[in-house]
């Protein structure tokens, strides 16, 4: 009798997986209406390159999707996003494939993968830029800084310009020409129903407001359109570098200190970086583990001289590297910190002050992470950031000067990764009491709930995303993401 209990349990076990296996065999078979309009490739498991088309950035994340379709154009994407539809499949949009959370593949539903479309066209005269969805930072910025020409991105060249734009994107030029959305021109988005639309400050303008902030929830970009602005190709840098027992006097000196810079500089502080074995690291330094400031100037070394003069009399540095450097140079200075493949995990809070209760738990963290390569860099938005109200886009956050603190893991092992997954959490936990919100960026929500995600926007900016939501995805067929239920439904 117990053997026949444990057969019939067994049984009904296997059937979800019986039935998961024959849903995926038959969208196999469907396939080939698929390939018919998709000049790409379209993977499924048993393809050349399917392993490698899933792989993204954190390596953490290992999803099997049943199909990977890699998009040339907005009407294959359309036709993608109409087979998923209509079969019912999970549906995963890969722009640059860097996102901690790795939400970009899925398993056994459809992956669309934008890296084909990662063209550049400027058009110097007008300084306008139309990037392909699929683009990177690096590809952004090799094609505009051919002529001098600039537009804020991230800190790591090979993320993808899609998903750091939707969510607001911060860089090295937030101070100096606002966030990505404050740029962004206009977009060429594929709805859930198939539609391609133009959306813009006259054509489908709340639309247009929502993709500034609102994420991947309203359909999939593929053509951006940014201002740019001349930078470079030239840049001034300083980097300053204290150890670990000058923690706190070095952060309460930073606290003083950013705020006097002027609008045109960049800064981030990198609180318990590890210093590389780089030449400009003194031998004794290298591998050492303390905290590091960076002040890049977008003028003259005159006037970067004397931007950074008051870091030499405040609290000296171990050791500094001040030296001009290409804007594309600066742009990739962080890459090896966060290499292709590398497993990460991350959380965030927003701060007003680094208050000396904060910089206690700063100074604490710094000095017992275990993986060499973690740290916690600590973004100021203020400037030009400021200059944008806050009801102009769907930015989850406040528009006045603040902080965001990014506790980040990363390790070459799994096991390295789970230590500092714990080391991550712990601090946000000692953190969260001094959050100026329960929320945060919502590009660095590796675990975004839906508290946590209505926090990081504050009610009113989610109620209004959730109204757009509705009105362009009310079946929330685009929820692989910091997920905006849509107002009226959910999935």
């Amino acid at each position: 009798m117990r053997a026949g209990l444990g057969c019939s349990r067994g049984l009904r076990q296997a059937r979800p997986q019986r039935e998961r296996f024959a849903a995926m065999t038959q969208t196999v078979r469907n396939v080939d209406d698929l390939r018919a309009t998709i000049a790409g490739p379209v993977l499924g498991p048993a393809d050349p390159g399917y392993d490698e088309a899933r792989a993204l950035w954190n390596g953490d994340i290992d999803r099997r999707p049943a199909l990977i379709v890699r998009c040339g154009s907005a009407q294959e994407v359309a036709a993608a996003v109409g087979f998923g539809r209509e079969r019912g499949l999970e549906i995963a949009v890969r722009g640059g494939g860097h996102a901690y959370s790795g939400t970009s593949v899925c398993d056994d539903g459809l992956m669309i993968d934008l890296s084909r479309m990662n063209a550049v066209t400027v058009d110097p005269a007008a300084r306008i830029a139309r990037v392909g969805g699929g683009a990177t930072l690096a590809d952004l910025d090799a094609a505009t800084q051919a002529h001098g020409l600039a537009v804020t991105g991230g800190v790591i060249s090979h993320t993808g310009v899609g998903g750091l734009t939707l969510g607001g994107g911060m860089g090295w030029l937030v101070g100096t020409l606002g966030l990505a959305v404050d740029n962004l021109l206009g977009a060429e988005v594929v709805l859930a129903d198939g539609r391609i639309v133009h959306a813009g400050p006259l054509s489908e303008p709340d639309l247009f407001w929502g993709l500034r902030g609102g994420g991947g929830n309203f359909g999939v970009v593929t053509e951006f359109t940014f201002a740019l602005h001349p930078i470079g190709p030239e840049i001034q840098l300083g980097l300053f570098f204290w150890d670990l027992d000058q923690g706190a006097d070095a952060l309460r000196f930073c606290r003083d200190f950013l705020p006097t810079l002027p609008q045109r500089s960049g800064v981030l502080i990198g609180a318990g970086l590890t210093a590389p074995a780089a030449p400009f690291v003194p031998e004794s330094f290298q591998g050492v583990a303390g905290h590091a400031l960076v002040v890049v100037g977008f003028g003259s070394a005159a006037e970067h001289a004397a931007m950074i003069e008051p870091v030499r009399h405040g609290v000296p540095p171990r050791f500094e590297l001040v030296t001009p450097m290409p804007y594309v140079a600066l742009q990739q200075m962080l890459d090896d910190a966060a290499p292709w493949g590398i497993r990460g995990y991350e959380k965030a809070v927003d701060l007003d002050e680094l208050t000396d209760d904060v910089i206690t738990v700063l100074v604490e963290a710094a000095a017992t992470k275990t993986s060499p390569m973690s740290f916690i860099p600590i973004f100021r938005l203020s400037g030009a950031f400021c200059d944008t109200g806050p009801d102009e886009t769907a930015f989850g956050g406040s528009r006045s000067a603040h902080y965001v603190c990014n506790l980040n893991a990363i390790a070459p092992d799994a096991d390295a990764l789970a230590t500092d997954r714990d080391w991550v959490r712990r601090t946000w936990a000692a953190l969260k009491p001094f959050a100026s919100n329960t929320g945060s960026y919502v590009n660095f929500l590796v675990e975004a709930d839906q508290d946590r995600v209505r926090a990081s926007y504050g009610p009113a900016t989610y109620d209004r995303l959730a109204a757009v939501k509705y009105r362009y995805d009310p079946e929330n067929l685009f929820h692989r993401n910091a997920n905006i239920q849509p107002r009226g439904g959910a999935r």
